[in-house]
């Protein structure tokens, strides 16, 4: 039986996929992510592996770390994946170009820790 990933393992994972997210959209515009489909299915499934690794990640860490808004980041998860019709470009937009970096910040600092 294999093991399970550990928390620092789920952080790596949230922390390609942010990597992913400003690689895919470095350099473009809000107008073209609206017009570009395939982009907007790359950015909405990596916030969708950002929010599953937080929700994956051990209650204890989630608790030991509360500077984060765990409940947004999965909660964002949810709406992505069951509310799909519901989606606002301009909010996933405004959530990359303001919130991943101070997110990834944080991420990396508890990369570190142990």
């Amino acid at each position: 039986m294999r093991e399970k990933p550990k928390d620092k393992t789920r952080l790596l994972h949230i922390l390609e996929a942010i990597d992913n997210l400003f690689e895919f959209t470095q350099g473009i515009t809000f107008e073209e992510y609206k017009s570009n489909k395939i982009l907007r299915f790359a950015v909405i499934k990596n916030l969708e592996i950002i929010g599953e690794a937080a929700y994956l990640l051990t209650k204890e860490f989630r608790a030991n770390h509360p500077d984060v808004e765990w409940n947004t980041v999965i909660g964002m998860r949810h709406v992505l994946v069951h509310g799909y019709y519901q989606i606002k470009d301009e909010i996933v937009w405004a959530s990359i170009q303001t919130d991943l970096k101070p997110f990834k910040e944080k991420i990396e600092l508890y990369c570190q820790e142990k």
